[in-house]
C-alpha cells in the first residue's frame, strides 16, 4: 500500500490526469445507457446515472463527474452536484430496488453545491433523503471513492453495504479547506488540516468505515487507467456476487449495524 501523506495524496487525486468515471464507465461496464433528470427540476450534470452490464449482471450505476479540463469542469460544477443530482440519484436507485439490480455509485467529488440556488432547491433535503432512503434500499448497494470523497456530498451516495476505496483516494467530514477554513480561520493551512483529519484510505480502514482498498498503479491511477479499472472491476464482480447470496432482510440489518457503529468509542 502507498506510504504517501494525506497531503501527497490530496494532491495526487487531483492530478490533471487521473481517470474519471468517463475512463471507469465503458472500460468496466458493458451496454451502459445514460438516463437523465430528476423528474422534478432538470437534470445535473454532476451526477451520471444509468444502467448496464457488470460482467453479465445488470446493474445501476450513480457516478459524479470530475472534468479534466476547464470547460468539462464547467459542464459539472467542478463535481460539486445540486439537489436535482441527488434526486436523479434517488429515482434510479428506486428504480433499481424495483427491478432487483445492485447499485454501484463512484464517488468522487470536493462536496456539493453550497451556491444559493442550490439552496433554495433544498439542497439539505435532497442529501437528506438519500441518507434515509439508501438506508432501507432493498437491494445490494456498494460505493467506491475513486478520489474525493467530500462531506455530505460524498456521503449521500456511500450509504452502502460495502465501501471501498482506491488506495490514495481521501474520504471525510469535511474538505481540508474547509476545515482549516473553520479551525484557524485560514484556508491556506489546508495541508495541516489534511495530516489531522485522518482521512485515508488506511486510517479509515482502521475507523471500520471502509471495507476495501482497492490497489493503484504505482505513481498513481492515472499512470495506468486501465489497470485501475481492471482492479476496481474485479473488486466489484466479486463484491456483488457475495451480496446478492444474502436475504435482503439480513442485508439490511448489516448495513444498519454498519453505520450504528461508526463513531462508536470506550472509555
Amino acid at each position: 500500500m502507498s506510504n504517501l501523506t494525506a497531503c501527497e495524496r490530496l494532491e495526487l487525486i487531483r492530478h490533471k490526469d487521473r481517470p474519471t468515471v468517463n475512463d471507469y464507465i465503458p472500460a468496466m461496464f458493458t451496454r451502459f445507457m445514460e438516463f437523465h433528470g430528476d423528474r422534478l427540476f432538470g437534470d445535473d450534470a454532476a451526477i451520471i446515472g444509468g444502467i448496464g452490464y457488470l460482467s453479465d449482471t445488470p446493474v445501476t450505476v450513480i457516478a459524479q463527474v470530475k472534468g479534466r479540463n476547464l470547460e468539462e469542469n464547467k459542464r459539472t460544477n467542478f463535481s460539486m452536484p445540486h439537489p436535482e443530482g441527488y434526486r436523479k440519484a434517488l429515482r434510479l436507485a428506486k428504480q433499481a430496488e424495483k427491478f432487483h439490480r445492485p447499485v454501484i455509485c463512484l464517488v468522487d467529488t470536493p462536496g456539493a453545491f453550497c451556491g444559493v440556488e442550490a439552496e433554495e432547491r433544498g439542497q439539505g433535503e435532497a442529501i437528506a433523503r438519500n441518507l434515509y432512503e439508501f438506508m432501507t434500499l432493498r437491494t445490494p448497494v456498494i460505493s467506491v471513492v475513486l478520489g474525493e470523497g467530500g462531506s455530505g456530498g460524498a456521503l449521500a451516495l456511500a450509504v452502502c453495504d460495502e465501501l471501498a476505496m482506491l488506495e490514495n483516494a481521501l474520504y471525510s467530514v469535511i474538505s481540508p479547506r474547509g476545515a482549516a477554513s473553520i479551525l484557524w480561520k485560514d484556508g491556506t493551512k489546508e495541508k495541516e488540516a489534511c495530516e489531522m483529519l485522518k482521512i485515508t484510505a488506511e486510517d479509515l480502514m482502521k475507523f471500520g468505515v471502509c471495507d476495501k482498498i482497492i490497489a493503484e498503479p504505482t505513481g498513481g491511477a492515472h499512470m495506468s487507467r486501465e489497470q485501475t479499472a481492471d482492479n476496481i472491476y474485479e473488486y466489484l464482480v466479486d463484491a456483488v456476487y457475495r451480496l446478492k447470496k444474502s436475504e435482503i432482510d439480513e442485508l439490511l440489518e448489516k448495513r444498519y449495524a454498519k453505520f450504528r457503529k461508526i463513531g462508536m468509542f470506550t472509555e
